[in-house]
């Protein structure tokens, strides 16, 4: 079974446990409306469709309100599926997950602009010797000869560093506070804070 739940990153703190202080992501986790539940019959797969947040009502477009409201919902801000995954309930709560439980964690990294090969590769740059005049931070020969006589594609250079979907994956649920709708994570966890994450069960490689 995959299953998973919407959250909001809110920061990084540590707590003890024990003699130890662990540092731990808090996430603001659910509650999630199921908005649509898709079974083999009628989509080909199993899945429910779940939903995160609020939005003004005018700035969702009218086939997604005609969707919504055969859940008898006015608004969400952000929906995801999760495969193979059922829940008898109209909402998923932070609950699913047990302290202990190694989870993956999806979200969408800080962006940081444009940036050089050092930053955004760690490249190491040019000598800082006598003699090299304003060649420290550059990032070397890109081509080749006449042949191929090209830039080949995917080559490493400066440019946007950030904004890009990762998983971080077997991360420790540290602990689970139902009542306040909050799961600790061991670690950090990619995005900036209020970012949208996605908390799922850890694939099969993890421990």
């Amino acid at each position: 079974m995959s299953k998973g739940i919407l959250g909001t990153k809110i920061g990084m703190t540590q707590i003890w446990k024990g003699d130890k202080v662990i540092p731990v992501t808090v996430v603001l986790a659910g509650p999630c409306p199921v908005v649509q539940r898709k079974t083999v019959a009628t989509d080909g797969y199993q899945a429910i469709q779940v939903g995160l947040g609020e939005r003004k009502a005018k700035a969702i477009k009218k086939p997604m309100l005609g969707h919504l409201k055969k859940a008898n919902l006015t608004t969400v801000r952000y929906l995801r599926e999760f495969r193979d995954f059922t829940v008898e309930g109209d909402a998923i709560n932070v609950d699913i997950f047990a302290d202990g439980e190694i989870i993956d964690v999806e979200g969408i990294t800080k962006g940081r602009g444009t940036m050089g090969v050092m930053r955004r590769w760690g490249f190491a740059g040019g000598p800082a010797s006598h003699g090299a005049k304003k060649w420290h931070r550059r990032p070397g020969s890109i081509g080749q000869r006449k042949t191929p006589g090209r830039v080949y594609k995917g080559k490493r250079m400066a440019g946007r560093y950030g904004v890009e979907r990762i998983t971080i994956v077997n991360l420790e649920v540290v602990e689970v506070r139902s009542e306040e709708n909050l799961i600790l994570i061991r670690g950090g966890i990619p995005g900036p804070n209020g970012g949208l994450v996605v908390l799922k069960a850890a694939s099969k490689g993890g421990k």
